[in-house]
């Protein structure tokens, strides 16, 4: 009896072990296997007393005119979207297209919906990609917060699925 309690102990310790694992190689296959783009950043004010020291970071392409999605009238919050990028001038990513469906090649973004608001009698979307914070060090988070007050650039990794990774941020656009 007692073996078997041990055997069931140890058989629970290796899944646990097995699934963090997996957890870790799933975020991390962007900065082993993506590819590097670079986005224009929109300035945040970036501080939070509940979440520690990080640069809160906004795109461009996270705000998507609704009228770019089909049946946007039917799309929910959390619902996965894909945007397309296409090289820009000055080496950065540009929006290309939208679409519910994984595109079959070049750059692009898997995010989520976030919400949904109006503003001059139009709809949009926002939309999240998962590299809107950048965690730093209280000095180098104040100071990136007072560079990026005139924009940024981020550096990130995408995977040809298109999950994303921050790699890093840079000052000035």
């Amino acid at each position: 009896m007692k073996s078997k309690i041990t055997l069931g102990l140890i058989i629970a310790a290796l899944c646990q072990v097995l699934i963090l694992s997996g957890m870790y190689v799933v975020a991390a296959i962007p900065f082993w296997t993506g590819t590097e783009i670079h986005i224009r950043t929109i300035p945040v004010d970036p501080r939070s007393m509940f979440r520690g020291n990080y640069a809160l970071l906004r795109y461009e392409i996270s705000e998507m005119d609704a009228d770019l999605l089909p049946d946007s009238k039917d799309l929910r919050n959390g619902e996965i979207v894909y945007v397309a990028l296409k090289p820009g001038k000055d080496s950065y990513h540009d929006f290309s297209d939208v679409s519910l469906e994984k595109p079959d090649s070049g750059v692009f973004l898997r995010g989520r919906i976030q919400n949904r608001y109006y503003e001059d009698n139009a709809s949009y979307f926002r939309i999240k990609f998962g590299i809107e914070a950048f965690f730093a060090p209280k000095d180098k988070a104040l100071s990136l917060e007072r560079k990026l007050r005139e924009g940024g650039t981020a550096v990130v990794m995408v995977s040809s699925s298109g999950r994303a990774r921050l790699k890093q941020v840079i000052n000035g656009s």
